[in-house]
């Protein structure tokens, strides 16, 4: 029993004590998501936005480009994976589609210069960076 304190008022057992170990070792655990836990979301927000652009790009190929209609099959695929991957995350959906945008911007711009062969210009990369950066910033919220 404790004899000093909050304790000894309500006659509870001693059943801890932090004398010999530093404060971290009885901190709470940290809130917020890892370091790995965020490079974890970040490759899985690639995978969703390649398979997101892939999806929008095969039937943009089908009515512009006069592609094959068969590719409209693994369009819809590639959509459907899309859908699946978005639905991995633990968090709200809101939360999800915010954070996911600004990865879906780096990496349209990044589908723009090596599909499509386009020189990007220092803003698309100013953009994609802020866009970055508003990503890690919803993520490491939730």
């Amino acid at each position: 029993m404790c004899l000093f304190g909050p304790a000894a008022r309500t006659g509870q057992p001693i059943t801890g004590t932090t004398i010999g170990r530093p404060p971290s070792a009885t901190a709470p655990p940290a809130r917020g998501p890892t370091a790995m836990k965020l490079t974890v979301t970040f490759l899985l927000f690639i995978a969703t936005a390649v398979a997101e652009i892939l999806g929008c790009y095969l039937p943009y190929l089908v009515l512009r480009k006069h592609a094959p209609l068969w590719l409209l099959l693994p369009a819809a695929l590639s959509l459907g994976l899309f859908v699946w991957l978005l639905s991995l995350h633990p968090t709200a959906s809101g939360r999800v589609y915010a954070a996911y945008g600004g990865v879906y911007v780096a990496v349209a711009l990044v589908w723009l210069r090596v599909v499509d062969g386009v020189t990007l210009s220092p803003s698309d990369w100013l953009g994609a960076a802020i866009a970055l950066v508003g990503m890690a910033v919803i993520a490491i919220g939730w």
